[in-house]
């Protein structure tokens, strides 16, 4: 969800740089890329720790999770977001998300748009009652895949990641990844993906044997007169 569908990397950064100001702390980029594709619960554990801030890991996520709900549903779409999930939905091909945010995440933004969200088959977060550890592990994405009616082979299963933790547990899951990672990365961070592209609008949906993108442009009648 967080990186994948919404832009919300930038937001979640702006939140805690505003925490952290608050304690006169510098919020670095190398803790900005420790980061990447955490659990919020890790995340708090993490800046507290690292920064050394006078305040518990509670209040700090009770914090975080407050500004998060008046700020983060305004987060505008990864590009090419929209575009691949109407896509594959068109065809028929079954969705499902998988994240390491909390169910009350998923929900404020299913609220803020339910027609994307409803493209969604079912949504697996943290916070399940089946899901006993986040990304790196697989578990998020196992249970998502036994959600699907037909059960898939995660070998049939196309995940698509932003950070180097979500590509860990897609391929340990036994499932090939797409991988769209924040251009900060160090590319060493990209190795374990199956293919790396620059955003969703350069993927190409055949190299999985997915039905293509239909990007030719309508043709004009040519009428004689």
């Amino acid at each position: 969800m967080d990186g994948t569908v919404l832009d919300t990397e930038k937001m979640y950064h702006e939140i805690i740089k505003q925490l952290c100001e608050k304690f006169r702390k510098k919020y670095s980029q190398g803790l900005q890329i420790k980061l990447y594709g955490l659990t919020d619960r890790e995340i708090c554990q993490t800046v507290v720790k690292e920064l050394k801030l006078p305040i518990s890991v509670d209040e700090f996520e009770m914090q975080m999770t407050d500004l998060a709900q008046k700020l983060l549903p305004g987060a505008p779409l990864q590009k090419g977001a929209e575009r691949l999930l109407t896509h594959l939905h068109d065809y028929k091909i079954p969705m499902a998300l998988a994240t390491n945010s909390t169910d009350q995440a998923v929900r404020l933004h299913a609220t803020a748009r339910p027609k994307l969200f409803g493209l969604f088959h079912h949504k697996v977060s943290i916070t399940d009652p089946e899901v006993t550890r986040g990304k790196p592990k697989p578990d998020i994405y196992l249970v998502a895949a036994a959600r699907f009616p037909r059960k898939p082979n995660p070998k049939e299963c196309l995940v698509f990641e932003d950070s180097a933790v979500g590509v860990t547990a897609g391929i340990h899951a036994g499932m090939q990844v797409v991988m769209i990672p924040d251009p900060r990365l160090d590319r060493e961070q990209t190795r374990q993906a199956t293919i790396v592209v620059r955003s969703l609008m350069d993927f190409k949906p055949e190299l999985f044997g997915l039905p293509p993108f239909d990007d030719t442009p309508p043709r004009k009648d040519r009428i004689e007169t």
